[in-house]
């Protein structure tokens, strides 16, 4: 059985140190660095853009799992592409033309996401799972760091999990928002393979062991599935 990556979040970084942080991640064990990109239209705040995906490309060699909570994100993929994003992640709500933006990204060569809000049906995510590398489920709604799990969503992480165990294609199951030690084990029972936390990492002194814990309980919970 595959390990179960942890992909730190730095939307609660601090951005005067933000060099510094990365490399800490980096050499604490991460396996992602995920990348929020808000446009205060899809979601209710302004967050990071192409420069700053731009510059932790600069100082990692870590794959940069880019989420956009953004409209019409198919305007902008190729523009994050290029500033070294390696996984995009669009919301299914986010545009008309779903399809058309995700083959944009994996005819680009990188890996193509498609996240779900909290209220979005699962039933929506069931035809794209051949088109995809990787599904997020948001286990708080959009827009800020920091919130607190939403304990309802696990049904929905359930239902993506047997969903993917029943597709060949199998992509990833991404699980983020209000994740931490004393929750992630319920994200690693439900069949989260790849677990994002903000706040949970990034408040630390030491990243190095909350990831390897975060992972040790996450794993655990799944073996025992």
């Amino acid at each position: 059985m595959t390990k179960i990556k942890i992909a730190p979040s730095i939307l609660s970084a601090d951005f005067g140190v933000l060099r510094d942080q990365v490399a800490r991640l980096e050499a604490g064990g991460a396996d992602y660095i995920h990348i929020d990109v808000m446009d205060g239209v899809f979601v209710p705040n302004i967050s990071i853009g192409i420069p700053i995906v731009e510059a932790v490309r600069k100082i990692t060699t870590l794959p940069l799992d880019v989420h956009l909570m953004i409209t019409r994100p198919e305007n902008l993929i190729s523009g994050f592409i290029q500033a070294g994003a390696d996984l995009v992640t669009i919301h299914v709500e986010s545009t008309p033309n779903l399809h058309r933006a995700l083959s944009a990204i994996r005819q680009s060569g990188k890996k193509a996401g498609l996240a779900l809000n909290p209220g979005t049906p699962v039933l929506l995510a069931g035809e794209l799972l051949g088109e995809v590398d990787l599904v997020l489920v948001m286990t708080v709604n959009p827009g800020f760091g920091g919130q607190s799990f939403l304990p309802f969503t696990l049904e929905k992480v359930k239902k993506i999990r047997e969903m993917i165990d029943r597709s060949p294609a199998r992509p990833e199951l991404e699980v983020d928002g209000g994740i931490k030690l004393d929750n992630v084990q319920l994200l690693g029972q439900a069949g989260a393979d790849v677990i994002v936390s903000g706040s949970g990492i990034m408040s630390k002194a030491d990243y190095g062991p909350v990831i390897s814990e975060l992972r040790t309980r996450a794993e655990k919970a799944r073996s025992a599935r």
